[in-house]
């Protein structure tokens, strides 16, 4: 008997630990305690078996409850399984709640499975949000834009921004913002007659861009663009201007240089074409001689036309020295009478 005694007891203690360690029994009773209907077996010990944390939906379902929220343990158990951030969701349906905003849970689970963080997109509705274009994270100075004077302008702005909850699932994020708001910057100056006309009214470029309806399509609602910063950049027209002297100057002095290397070559060619009837003549020259000489032996020249040949040509080279200004030029006739021996 006091052996089945021992059994029994030591069965009590083993399930008692079970209970303490598979239920969690405090949280059951902080639950109860505020006024939140939650089942042992049915509720906690079922979620146990589904390996879903019974601390992370109790918990959140009390928050609910005690904010005047109607959630089922179900709806949240569902989102949890479905890969959910259920507290996100409890808070953000919370502060919708406390700022009048319409929030069901359908669409807070839907916003936060879609990767937003819906807590946040409750706030931002709440309390508007500052966009710096850049980003303080970026490196560049600002977004750089060119007037039609050729004058580089520098903008730094900010974008307030309200999220739009009902635009939160499928709608474009922040960066899309900074891009058409960098976009719509870039081109109002570049449509600016002077880079002045930007620098005496800044309030141009916010309205013109608030006039492109950046927001559609994304999550959020522009309330304001604010045009923090002007600064004057490099003049860029003129940059341009040099750039496109240089390059023509480096056209000119390469047309140049062809043209200089091909008088060189014509140059060459003549030389040695000169060459070339200089032997040839100097061979001819050497010809004369001899074939006087053959005339003589051949007697188709007497002496006395040999002699008078000579007279013929000293009389023109007479009256060409007359006729030169110098009076001693030796023409053309002259050097050949010697180059064939006739003086």
């Amino acid at each position: 008997m006091p052996s089945v005694v021992a059994i029994l007891a030591v069965l009590v203690i083993v399930f008692l630990i079970f209970l303490t360690t598979f239920v969690p029994i405090g949280l059951w009773i902080t639950a109860i305690a505020a006024n939140v209907r939650v089942r042992i077996f049915g509720d906690l010990v079922a979620m146990r078996l589904r390996r879903v944390p019974p601390k992370g939906i109790i918990e959140p379902q009390i928050n609910a409850t005690k904010a005047g929220l109607n959630l089922s343990l179900d709806e949240l158990e569902a989102h949890y399984l479905a890969g959910g951030r259920v507290a996100s969701v409890v808070a953000a349906l919370i502060a919708a709640d406390k700022a009048n905003i319409s929030l069901d849970f359908a669409q807070a689970a839907a916003i936060d499975l879609a990767g937003r963080d819906v807590l946040q997109a409750v706030q931002v509705s709440v309390t508007p949000e500052i966009i710096d274009i850049p980003s303080k994270g970026d490196t560049q100075s600002g977004i750089t834009a060119v007037a039609r004077d050729g004058i580089q302008l520098i903008v730094k702005a900010r974008v307030t921004v309200r999220a739009d909850i009902d635009r939160l699932v499928g709608g474009a994020t922040e960066e899309t913002i900074r891009a058409r708001v960098g976009e719509g910057i870039i081109t109002t100056i570049g449509s600016a007659a002077s880079h002045k006309e930007v620098l005496e009214s800044p309030v141009r470029i916010s309205e013109t861009v608030l006039e492109k309806g950046l927001s559609a399509g994304t999550a959020f609602e522009i309330l304001s663009i604010d045009i923090a910063d002007i600064n004057v950049g490099e003049n860029v027209g003129a940059k341009l201007q040099t750039d496109q002297a240089q390059a023509e100057l480096k056209i000119a002095q390469a047309k140049a240089e062809e043209r200089r290397a091909r008088a060189q070559a014509e140059e060459e060619e003549n030389k040695a074409l000169v060459e070339e009837m200089t032997v040839t003549l100097v061979e001819a020259e050497a010809e004369v001689p001899r074939a006087i000489a053959d005339s003589f032996d051949s007697s188709r020249m007497s002496v006395m036309d040999y002699y008078n040949l000579r007279n013929i040509l000293a009389d023109t080279e007479m009256r060409q020295a007359i006729a030169s200004p110098g009076g001693e030029r030796e023409t053309d006739t002259t050097r050949s009478a010697h180059s064939i021996g006739l003086t």
